[in-house]
């Protein structure tokens, strides 16, 4: 009888996990199609074929999906530079390893990455704190990669921040022009744009 009560409680927790995953599947594309302020609860209930008293037994708020969209997405991203770091290459490799970590979050799952990027000035306090709290940690290990470039005589002798930003920027819009099996291969696109970056930055 105990193991049919874990086996149901694990039942029930992977079905609650999904549902709520759609909820957060749905959402995303809301905010992305409408924005984050022009989207409602109703709209979100209405998506999910849920009504909405039943939808906030799954969910507190649309505040809630747009944090976990955003931290979701902060926090793969750290894991991603800090895979990279651990890997130890050279900081033109490493830069490499950057541009296709990017390209491979925002096509993987194009509509949660374009609410990460455009709805993120939505978050609420305290969450907005910590959220930009990450935003920088991640910066300043891109930044680190691109100094030490520098020091090593690999790259230029330029501007840290202004060649982060300029890199961040050419991959900004990816997401939303690029359609698999229409352009060109993700892998075509980032040897590409690693070529521009690098003719850029490289002695």
């Amino acid at each position: 009888m105990l193991f049919l009560n874990l086996y149901f409680c694990e039942f029930m927790a992977i079905i609650e996990t999904s549902k709520k995953q759609r909820i957060m599947e749905a959402a995303a594309k809301l905010f992305r199609d409408r924005g984050y302020s022009a989207t409602s609860m109703r709209d979100l209930a209405k998506a999910v074929h849920l009504q909405a008293s039943s939808l906030y037994s799954h969910i507190n708020s649309k505040q809630e999906i747009l944090k976990d969209i955003c931290f979701q997405n902060a926090h793969h991203f750290l894991a991603g530079i800090e895979q990279i770091e651990k890997e130890g290459r050279t900081p033109r490799e490493q830069i490499r390893q950057l541009i296709f970590l990017h390209l491979d979050i925002a096509t993987s799952d194009a509509t949660s990455i374009t609410a990460f990027n455009d709805e993120w000035r939505h978050l609420e306090e305290p969450d907005l704190g910590q959220f930009i709290k990450l935003r920088k940690r991640y910066e300043n290990r891109f930044l680190g990669i691109i100094q030490q470039g520098i020091d090593q005589g690999t790259f230029k002798d330029m501007d840290p921040t202004i060649s982060m930003y300029t890199i961040l920027s050419s991959l900004r819009w990816v997401y939303d022009w690029y359609q698999a099996g229409k352009t060109t291969s993700i892998q075509d696109i980032g040897e590409q744009i690693t070529n521009i970056v690098l003719a850029g930055i490289e002695k």
